[in-house]
């Protein structure tokens, strides 16, 4: 057998494009760390920088010969597109806790309906008013549907959580609150997301079809939860050679062979993740493992991932300034409107109910895994594509912005929430 392989020339240029998309993206990543904004919207910007809307529009010939230098080059940085992505969710798994507290069920019951349940239901009528402008090639009016009131409410684990961290408020019950809705936030994600590229990949809404990719998605869920409710009489001791083999092993086959039953790799990346946490555990030499998996990660995959979303966008083609107020102001308006709502079930004191009302629109990574999903499965076009990233950008500065200036003005308003 014999493979077919770039010429010298071809793997420069790749080696050059991904070298320019790496620096970009922690040059602006580190900027905006040192602003205090989560860094996941500077590494998008360092992409759009190196795009249509910046570099490409002012020196067109000199950007394609690095990124299109030669007819397979787009497919080559594709491959580092899907691993960033993967790597993501995987390492979203292994860090999702799903544990509720019985104490606080009442809060995170009020919290995950009104953040979730209410915004998805008021988004419906909203639908065939933005449908024209931004259905994709597939043109599905349910796919865009289901596509368009994930949209409106979902709340990001990864950029939440390191806001969290660099705050000094984890494992609080503010943080954990958040966290755990965000968790059965992203359960329903993909349960609809799975059942909108099930339906644009047929090309028709089968019923029994959605039903059956549905049930596998929460069978899976459910199973792995119940693997790692008991994974801890699996448990060895595991070599660090065998432990990163053996799940990059898990990771790859598993999101492969999920695909078959219409399951998209996203979520087989994150329950993988899940799963390896549970198997492996938590202890000091595991953590150790896992962070400096993260790290590599975080420092190559992730961040060539996030400046490739961000070279897509092209602010000055294709783009509504109008539309995308319009989407971004109905899309936090109702995630804001819908939690308000519902923590006036709770005995949380005002200032709790804002701080979780502002929060939950950070959409960070799961806007962003959901906008490139749908828009790769043609379920959206690039309009609202762009729409999509720049409303979770800008969420989540607002969000991160927001709960700073909370804890400045009271140092303890996340750990008295009721008083």
């Amino acid at each position: 057998m014999s493979l077919e392989t770039l010429s010298e020339k071809e793997i420069i240029a790749t080696l050059i494009a991904l070298a320019l998309l790496l620096a970009s993206a922690y040059l602006f990543g580190t900027a905006f760390e040192k602003m205090k904004a989560p860094r996941v919207v500077g590494e998008i910007i360092g992409g759009i920088v190196l795009g249509g809307s910046c570099l490409h529009f002012f020196f067109p010939e000199l950007m394609e010969s690095i990124f299109l230098g030669y007819a397979q080059e787009g497919k080559v940085l594709n491959v580092f597109y899907q691993l960033g992505l993967i790597f993501l969710m995987f390492l979203s798994g292994y860090n999702t806790k799903l544990e509720i507290d019985k104490e606080n069920g009442k809060t995170i019951s009020c919290v995950f309906f009104g953040a979730t349940v209410i915004p998805m239901a008021c988004a419906v009528p909203f639908i065939k008013i933005f449908q024209e402008a931004f259905i994709g090639k597939g043109n599905h009016p349910v796919s865009f549907g289901l596509v368009f009131m994930i949209g409106v409410a979902i709340t990001s684990i990864p950029v939440i959580s390191k806001i969290f961290f660099d705050m000094g408020i984890m494992n609080t019950k503010f943080s954990d609150t958040v966290l755990t809705v965000s968790t059965f936030q992203d359960l329903c994600l993909w349960i609809l997301l799975n059942a909108a590229t099930r339906i644009v990949t047929a090309g028709e809404l089968r019923v029994l079809d959605m039903l059956l990719v549905v049930s596998i998605t929460l069978g899976l869920f459910a199973a792995v939860k119940l693997i790692s409710d008991h994974a801890h009489a699996w448990r060895r001791v595991i070599k660090p050679i065998d432990f990163y083999s053996v799940s990059f092993v898990c990771l790859l086959l598993v999101c492969a062979g999920l695909y078959v039953f219409g399951i998209n790799i996203m979520y087989s990346a994150f329950l993988v993740g899940y799963v390896v946490k549970a198997i492996v555990g938590v202890d000091k030499e595991t953590k150790s493992r896992m962070e400096s998996l993260g790290n590599f990660a975080f420092s190559f995959f992730i961040p060539v991932y996030f400046a490739l979303v961000g070279i897509q966008l092209n602010l000055l083609h294709n783009f509504s300034l109008v539309r995308f107020l319009l989407f971004f102001i109905l899309a936090f308006v109702l995630e804001a409107a819908g939690t308000l709502l519902m923590l006036q079930f709770t005995d949380l004191n005002r200032k709790t109910k804002m701080n979780f009302a502002v929060t939950m629109n950070a959409r960070g990574g799961p806007g962003i895994v959901l906008a490139t999903v749908a828009y790769t499965y043609g379920i959206i076009n690039i309009e609202f594509f762009t729409v999509l990233i720049l409303t979770t950008m800008l969420s989540s500065l607002i969000a991160g912005y927001w709960l700073r200036s909370q804890q400045k003005k009271d140092a303890g308003i996340f750990m008295n929430l009721t008083k």
